[in-house]
């Protein structure tokens, strides 16, 4: 009896496992759906944004669509399918480790909590956590907002590490979250918050599609300078492969100098805001170590 429980036991353990090992082959899974899923986020300029109803663009998205196209060649299969799906920072993960969508590039954030759920690539950018606010509030850094609403967006490392600077500085924050970047910059356009703490990338972008960018400004110090990575699923190295062979070929041959050239430093849909940015130290590093170390 003892026996033939234990070796039921092990019969649904391998029958997971078996599952498990399935899933995370993705390069299978194409295969045999003839279609791969990239997820897009639908405001966070300059990387994965919608600059019209249904129509995705941006820094990620170019990468994206690059792995797509090495899917298609590794698998011999020039019809495969690419199809979109709009994802939040709250169901990024959850829809990527259950199969809904294959590859996730956005705006990230490759840390030791998320590893342990998903893989991450070679990272592509590097930001901090800062503030945007109206020119009219008067807040130049966190301590003008003690005891103050502030928001950001739920489901980022951004509200965990504007709460924590909030506890170890006694600042009394009220935090306030918003479905998304949009939203959150709708509760300080609205005077429901005075400043929006978010990855300062995105704070700049999302400053140039307002109806009046001069309103605002980008402020405060940088907090916690953080990698973004494009996210597949965990064990599965092949994928991992080809994605890590798409973005460090790219960085290799000067192809992702130029994509960075086209979302950073030059016009953008949709009000062609230029964000004159030049590329920063961690990543022109990161270009020929190709890491993927993660922030902790």
């Amino acid at each position: 009896m003892k026996l033939s429980v234990v070796t039921s036991a092990a019969i649904v353990v391998a029958g997971l496992w078996a599952t498990t090992v399935a899933q995370a082959d993705t390069l299978k899974k194409i295969a045999d759906t003839g279609k791969i899923t990239l997820a897009y986020r639908e405001s966070s300029v300059p990387f994965s944004y919608l600059a019209g109803p249904g129509v995705p663009v941006g820094f990620s998205v170019d990468i994206s669509n690059a792995v797509a196209d090495a899917v298609k060649k590794r698998l011999n299969n020039p019809a495969i399918k690419v199809d979109l799906q709009a994802v939040t920072s709250q169901n990024r993960i959850p829809l990527l480790t259950n199969g809904t969508i294959d590859l996730e590039c956005g705006s990230t954030t490759n840390n030791t909590a998320r590893a342990k759920d998903v893989q991450f690539a070679i990272n592509h950018f590097y930001t901090g956590t800062r503030l945007l606010t109206k020119k009219t509030s008067g807040v130049k850094n966190y301590a003008d907002l003690a005891r103050k609403k502030v928001a950001s967006t739920s489901g980022t490392t951004n509200a965990q590490v504007i709460r924590k600077y909030s506890r170890d500085n006694n600042l009394d924050l009220d935090i306030v979250l918003g479905k998304d970047h949009d939203d959150a910059v709708l509760l300080v356009d609205s005077g429901r918050a005075e400043a929006f703490a978010m990855d300062d990338i995105l704070l700049f972008g999302l400053m140039g599609n307002q109806r009046n960018p001069g309103d605002w400004e980008v402020v405060g110090d940088s907090l916690q300078v953080e990698p973004y990575a494009c996210m597949l699923r965990k064990d599965d190295p092949q994928f991992q492969a080809l994605v890590n062979g798409v973005i460090g070929g790219m960085m290799k041959s000067g192809e992702f100098d130029k994509l960075y050239s086209k979302w950073f430093m030059s016009p953008v849909p949709p009000r062609n805001q230029n964000l004159n940015l030049p590329m920063g130290r961690e990543l022109r590093e990161n270009l020929v170590a190709q890491s993927d170390k993660p922030a902790l």
